[in-house]
């Protein structure tokens, strides 16, 4: 007897001890372990729908959205650009958004260096739109002009000046209005 014979015997016992259960229970091992698992789920459910743990769910006796509509590929996308409040915009309307904000931007910043390097930013990414052909269904015209470096830093130090002094007021009209303090071991 070699030794290929030896596994090929013991596959052979293994089918038989297959075929003898499949015969006495008149159905398959794993379709038994199925049922049973369904039936231990289905236990598992109505023990939690009897403590209440469905009771305080989120979208209770609401209808489930999208339900009969039909597949859309793209749900994932649209679902996170409404989750997310993602707004795409053509490249021009997407610079006139920037330039409305870019005050704000800038005044965020404390160095003069990198209000510098913002402008250059935005000026470059005008200068892109402005000289890069349209791709696709073309949007509005560019019509965002770009900004003077020196003016914008200009501005900015104002801006910051005038915001400083009124922080500066209002902590001393707050120290003006509240009584001196006596340290405790000058009490009498």
């Amino acid at each position: 007897m070699s030794h290929d014979d030896e596994f090929e015997t013991a596959d052979t016992d293994s089918v038989r001890r297959e075929v003898e259960r499949d015969e006495r229970t008149g159905r398959s091992a794993a379709a038994a372990r199925i049922q049973h698992q369904s039936s231990w789920v289905d236990q598992q459910i109505r023990i939690a729908m009897e403590r209440g743990d469905f009771d305080d769910l989120a979208g209770y006796g609401k209808p489930i959205e999208d339900l009969g509509v039909e597949h859309d590929p793209d749900w994932w996308i649209k679902k996170l650009v409404e989750r997310e409040n993602i707004a795409i915009l053509p490249p021009a309307l997407a610079l006139r958004k920037e330039d409305a904000e870019l005050d704000g931007r800038l005044d965020r910043i404390n160095v003069e260096s990198e209000v510098r390097r913002a402008v250059e930013e935005f000026n470059a990414a005008v200068r892109k739109a402005i000289y890069t052909p349209p791709t696709g269904p073309s949007g509005p015209p560019v019509i965002t002009r770009q900004r003077d470096v020196d003016d914008e830093v200009a501005a900015w130090r104002e801006r910051r000046t005038a915001r400083i002094e009124a922080q500066r007021a209002v902590r001393e009209q707050a120290a003006a209005a509240e009584p001196p303090r006596r340290r405790w071991w000058r009490r009498r």
